[in-house]
């Protein structure tokens, strides 16, 4: 069994390292589906994970030139203040109900999808942007539409785990369409460290946390993520998008099933 865990930390984390996606969506999934770990204990355990695998993926991605820190900042003015308020209202009423939790899960397999047909039309969306400049959002506009949607990851992130990659990859590509997807991961993973560590932080408060499962899954997880960052510059452009839209349909389906 501990063998499995390390295998699957490292499968979540070179594909969370070439694509920015794939922790929380898959990991979560995997330790209730699988492993049957409790969905609570899941949820924390996971965005300990993440803060700790992101870290690594984030450093590779940075010597790599990937990762846009000017979107990591604005991501971030909205996602941890939404983190802290998130924790303390789940430590005053509680886990959120099972009805609600898969409200969440089908509206983020909704998102993911869009995300998945975003990637595959790319080509022609930024055509289309090209030709109608109008339709963009900048400066003002694009910075408040950005913390906007950091704050809303920040509450489904500490509320699910699941979120810091599907739906910011999904944000990235829509709101700045002209990055690469390697900076699409490296920017995604940057502004998901702090996040996930706050949310992990208000778990372990929470007390939701298994740390040998923990330990095990980082084991795989590190060497994973890095080698996955280091080579996503590398990969065809091409193939790293298909790869991308791959993995999000199976995130989809997961969620759904």
């Amino acid at each position: 069994m501990l063998i499995t865990y390390i295998v699957s930390g490292f499968a979540v984390g070179l594909l969370v390292g070439m694509t920015g996606v794939g922790g929380g969506s898959l990991m979560t999934p995997l330790l209730t589906i699988l492993f049957g770990v409790p969905p609570s204990v899941a949820v924390g355990t996971d965005l300990a994970f993440a803060a700790i695998t992101k870290s690594a993926g984030t450093f590779t991605h940075r010597l790599r030139g990937t990762v846009r820190w000017d979107i990591v900042k604005l991501l971030c003015i909205g996602a941890l203040p939404a983190a802290v308020m998130t924790t303390f209202a789940l430590k005053y009423f509680g886990t959120v109900d099972q009805s609600i939790g898969q409200i969440i899960r089908y509206s983020i397999a909704g998102s993911v999808m869009l995300t998945v047909v975003a990637l595959m039309f790319k080509g022609k969306m930024l055509a289309w942007l090209n030709a109608h400049p109008e339709r963009q959002l900048h400066g003002r506009t694009l910075d408040t539409a950005t913390i906007v949607s950091g704050f809303v990851l920040g509450v489904l992130v500490t509320v699910s785990s699941i979120g810091a990659g599907a739906i910011g990859a999904t944000l990235l590509v829509m709101l700045y369409p002209r990055l690469s997807s390697a900076e699409v991961a490296g920017t995604d993973i940057a502004y998901a460290v702090p996040l996930t560590a706050i949310a992990a932080f208000g778990h372990w408060w929470l007390g939701s946390i298994n740390w040998t499962l923990l330990a095990m899954l980082l084991i795989g997880s590190v060497p994973g993520i890095t080698l996955g960052s280091w080579i996503a510059k590398s990969v065809p452009e091409r193939f790293l998008r298909i790869l991308l839209a791959v993995t999000l349909t199976g995130v989809a389906a997961k969620l759904i099933s």
